[in-house]
């Protein structure tokens, strides 16, 4: 993903999570970059930019049972 699809997509979590909160990362791997709140991982966006002129994002957000079991 490049600089300007980073700004992009965490102005748009930003916005829908109704926080600033949210951070992203790029990895060693161009086709994802790890998403985080409030400094914890919070899934993995993958870019699908196949066709140029339709673009788009995956968030893989994965939930524990361990994190659930201690709401």
């Amino acid at each position: 993903m490049t600089p300007q699809q980073i700004v992009s997509v965490r102005n748009y979590l930003c916005k829908r999570f109704a926080t600033e909160a949210v951070t992203i990362k790029p990895r060693k791997v161009e086709d994802s970059v790890e998403v985080y709140l409030n400094d914890e991982i919070l899934g993995l966006l993958y870019i699908d930019d196949e066709d140029p002129d339709d673009i788009s994002y995956d968030l893989n957000i994965s939930i524990l049972q361990q994190d659930l079991d201690g709401i």
